[in-house]
């Protein structure tokens, strides 16, 4: 079998399929059950932190496009966490049990699940990276598309949606579009990047949308910072101090700079992998590639809480003690509209029980 494991389709299910390299000197390579345990216990603790720190937040601000994009981080806090969560419990019971998943997932529920669950957990800080990014674009260089902010439901509403497209993709390797394999080191699961028709649509589906998250999030932060920097720049014009909307940006240019880094690798290597009839099922070198890629993609679940943790304002302020004074605000960019939209927003809030 030169050299390698190669199971039967015939006694096992589809998902056992992929023929593995030896696993040697395990405890001195990337497949070593520390990187799982010092990743996982990292992560879940890093966002643990980030989410307390948030929802005190959330409790003190008195702003509705604040308390949008807090709904907006949260979200991406559980979602990180609970991704560490639920396949970082499977990946460790393997380590330290060493069971057979022939024999204890025959029909490849479990597998099938974990893949589910790493593409679900993996596209939706993207997804949430992008919305940010619109509302964000919306809210700095668009003020008056819109007779008011973002509401709380409104942006609770977001989440979710985005939430069950992500889930949606997920699930499509479970409807045959695509299918989930046990991946090396056989301690988890990810669909298949093959030259099969589904997988190869399906491996362009999940690195297009990826991909295409990144971009919009680069395009609309970038528009929305130049546009940010005039105001904050612009001494003629002073009026309430909008210190939040450059501590939103700030965090929302560290996800955003976290998000490029440690998924581009990934989403270009699978469309690569599915555009050039390349396949990892047989493939030693590029078993090995995919869990270097997936391990770099972790540290964005374990870097991501540091961003809200340490780019709030009151940390902000002792780098940057300027950030305390007043400042332009963005309504400062239309001067002959902002009389009569205050007016406006005066009559709706006046009407509201």
């Amino acid at each position: 079998m030169d050299g390698y494991t190669s199971l039967n389709n015939t006694t096992s299910g589809l998902c056992f399929s992929t023929r593995f390299p030896p696993i040697v000197r395990l405890n001195n390579t990337i497949t070593s059950h520390l990187f799982s345990t010092i990743f996982s216990s990292l992560g879940l603790t890093s966002n643990f932190f980030a989410f307390c720190v948030l929802l005190g937040a959330y409790r003190r601000t008195q702003s509705r496009s604040r308390s949008s994009f807090l709904i907006f981080l949260c979200g991406l806090v559980v979602t990180d966490f609970a991704g560490l969560l639920v396949t970082g419990c499977i990946v460790l019971t393997y380590h330290y049990n060493r069971f057979i998943w022939e024999e204890v997932d025959p029909n490849c529920h479990l597998c099938n699940f974990m893949g589910l669950s790493m593409v679900f957990f993996g596209l939706c800080p993207l997804l949430l990276g992008a919305t940010m990014a619109i509302e964000r674009f919306m809210g700095i260089n668009r003020p008056f598309s819109r007779s008011s902010n973002m509401s709380k439901r409104r942006a609770l509403c977001t989440v979710l949606l985005v939430l069950a497209f992500a889930c949606f993709i997920g699930i499509l390797p479970i409807m045959g579009l695509g299918h989930y394999k046990l991946q090396y080191p056989k301690s988890w699961c990810f669909f298949s990047i093959s030259p099969e028709p589904v997988d190869q649509v399906f491996s362009l589906i999940f690195s297009l949308v990826g991909l295409l998250s990144i971009v919009v999030s680069i395009l609309l932060n970038t528009v929305s910072v130049v546009t940010l920097f005039k105001v904050c720049c612009d001494r003629e014009s002073v009026q309430r101090r909008r210190d939040h909307e450059v501590e939103m940006m700030v965090q929302l240019l560290g996800i955003m700079v976290i998000a490029s880094v440690c998924w581009c690798p990934l989403l270009i290597f699978v469309a690569q992998t599915a555009t050039s009839n390349e396949s990892t099922v047989s493939n030693k070198t590029m078993q090995v590639n995919l869990l270097i890629y997936i391990r770099l993609v972790t540290w964005n679940q374990i870097l991501d809480p540091w961003v809200y943790i340490l780019f709030r304002r009151a940390v902000l302020r002792r780098v940057y003690p300027d950030l305390g004074r007043t400042r332009a605000s963005i309504m400062s960019m239309y001067p002959m509209m902002t009389t009569s939209l205050r007016r406006k927003l005066t009559r709706v809030e006046s009407m509201r029980p």
